[in-house]
């Protein structure tokens, strides 16, 4: 009983840090890297204004790092040992949250690689702007990975939504939750236009 309380808890906690804070970080960090759109010296205006921020290390364990975390290894759990609910979602809910388990595990990894890539690259004395990300998307390869994981990384987010709405009782009805099926596709499809736009800006 107690074991199954905790679950419970964990996996609200699980759905709230996807949404908020994690989800917020998302669209933000979205946001700034299509200024790369309007430009290399809009998008590095931007950037500074974000690295100006102050406290700026400590609001990055604790709004961003310290969420992700527990998210990513909370969620790589529900990946390998949840099952699916035929019998009280229908087929198609069920292949979302396959797909949800796979992009998780796609997006924990995308994190890590990025992370090195920018942030730490920037504690190692690099600058993070305009051209470095340039750099990055030049090379095929990575170009096409930045594009697929960003794809999984916005579906995950969307589809999280109607997660979050259905594990905190949002969406109780069947109705709600066939019209935020289609909330959450708008939301895909927006997010994911301005974070390909973005990173086409950087070629």
């Amino acid at each position: 009983m107690a074991y199954t309380k905790n679950q419970f808890y964990l996996r609200r906690l699980h759905s709230l840090l996807g949404v908020i804070p994690i989800g917020g970080f998302l669209l933000v960090h979205l946001m700034v890297n299509h200024q790369a759109t309007k430009g290399a010296e809009a998008f590095n205006k931007a950037a500074a204004f974000m690295e100006s921020l102050p406290f700026l290390i400590a609001l990055e364990f604790v709004v961003i790092y310290i969420p992700i975390l527990y998210h990513a290894v909370y969620g790589v759990h529900i990946a390998f040992t949840a099952k699916e609910n035929v019998g009280h979602y229908s087929a198609f809910r069920n292949w979302m949250f396959l797909f949800q388990r796979i992009t998780g595990v796609i997006t924990f990894v995308f994190i890590a690689i990025h992370l090195w890539q920018t942030r730490i690259q920037r504690a190692l004395g690099h600058e993070v702007n305009f051209d470095m990300v340039h750099d990055i998307v030049t090379n095929p390869g990575w170009l096409i990975f930045y594009i697929v994981c960003l794809l999984a990384v916005t579906f995950h987010f969307a589809n999280g939504l109607w997660s979050f709405g259905v594990t905190w009782g949002i969406l109780q009805s069947k109705k709600s939750q066939q019209i935020f099926t289609w909330v959450s596709l708008v939301v895909f499809i927006v997010v994911s236009y301005i974070g390909i736009s973005a990173i086409l800006a950087f070629l």
